[in-house]
């Protein structure tokens, strides 16, 4: 993995895309800033203009200011997605003042109930930006996280009134224990509202290192779960992977007393998409080849789709061959960028 591009290619790029807005038809992602620093990260910043150009037209204004958030009014503005830019203000006036790693230290345990907003997009940016910066530390990539973090507290939407069901011993077995929701729910946030009950996994974890032990284990499990039942929603189901990847890529920027909270968050968070989309029954996936992890990210570039490349992201960083063919998986269940 090459997070040490100094090339100047993301930052072009995450300039570019600092003129668009989060969000384009209302409230789907843009899911640009992820995809550039996935890229970059991996060695394949030469690509990511040309793929900005192919994704341009789902790009959208960046949104009007309201009014600002300051330190005596954020509380009543988080949630309402009509503070966007002012959220985006916020957080850049901060991380020009502070440490990155202070303002997120402080702003992590506030926005963390609430990172279901935006369909998980909101923890997942941030995770892309924390990752870019731990790299290099720059001012297209400190305005990238005011960004993911304005986006985070705009859409910021806990959930709550969920009952826990008896878990199991594994994060696998724990996500074959998630019941689906009742059909005929439309939308994510008409089926988040749908789920009653959830599995309890690692509830108990308070040490740090086995929070970020369980954390591994979570992503590791859904990536390879995504190859036997991505089916059921091929691009939503990418999330119940990438969402908790987000958390586990950005602790080491963290205090360790979050550790737990995040791993406890990441599971809810990961276990409530599974409920949403998961299918009736399982199939069997036997990977087209056996590919190297650059030769996976090259055929999720080729594809071009916004969450194959992601998904793809994720698999490098599990690194094992199921997690390269969920993302193999993936191309094929996904229509192409074109």
């Amino acid at each position: 993995m090459n997070t040490t591009d100094t090339s100047g290619q993301l930052e072009e790029a995450l300039e570019r895309l600092h003129a668009s807005g989060p969000e384009r038809g209302g409230w789907l992602s843009n899911h640009a800033p992820m995809v550039v620093e996935a890229l970059a990260a991996h060695g394949h910043a030469g690509a990511v203009h040309r793929w900005v150009d192919l994704y341009r037209s789902k790009l959208e204004d960046f949104p009007d200011r309201v009014a600002p958030v300051t330190d005596d009014n954020w509380a009543a503005a988080l949630g309402d997605p009509r503070r966007i830019a002012d959220w985006t203000d916020h957080f850049s006036r901060s991380l020009a003042e502070r440490p990155w790693r202070s303002v997120l230290a402080e702003w992590w345990p506030r926005l963390l109930p609430g990172m279901y907003g935006g369909a998980t997009h909101t923890v997942i940016r941030a995770g892309h930006a924390v990752r870019a910066l731990e790299a290099q530390e720059n001012a297209p990539r400190l305005t990238e996280l005011a960004h993911a973090l304005g986006y985070w507290a705009a859409r910021h939407q806990p959930v709550a009134g969920v009952g826990t069901l008896p878990g199991a011993p594994t994060a696998g077995e724990s996500l074959d224990a998630v019941p689906a929701i009742e059909a005929g729910h439309v939308g994510f946030r008409n089926r988040l509202s749908a789920v009653r009950t959830l599995p309890a996994w690692a509830d108990d974890v308070t040490d740090p290192d086995t929070a970020r032990e369980r954390l591994t284990e979570l992503v590791r499990a859904t990536t390879h779960r995504y190859a036997t039942h991505g089916h059921g929603e091929p691009t939503m189901l990418v999330h119940a992977a990438t969402a908790p990847n987000a958390v586990l890529r950005t602790l080491d920027s963290l205090p360790r007393e979050l550790w737990a909270p995040s791993l406890h968050a990441a599971w809810t968070a990961s276990a409530a998409v599974t409920a949403m989309y998961t299918p009736a029954e399982p199939v069997a996936c036997a990977p087209p080849a056996r590919l190297t992890p650059e030769e996976v990210l090259e055929r999720a570039l080729a594809h071009g789709d916004e969450h194959v490349i992601k998904l793809a992201d994720t698999a490098l960083d599990v690194g094992d061959e199921p997690a390269l063919a969920a993302a193999l998986r993936a191309v094929e269940l996904s229509p192409p960028l074109v």
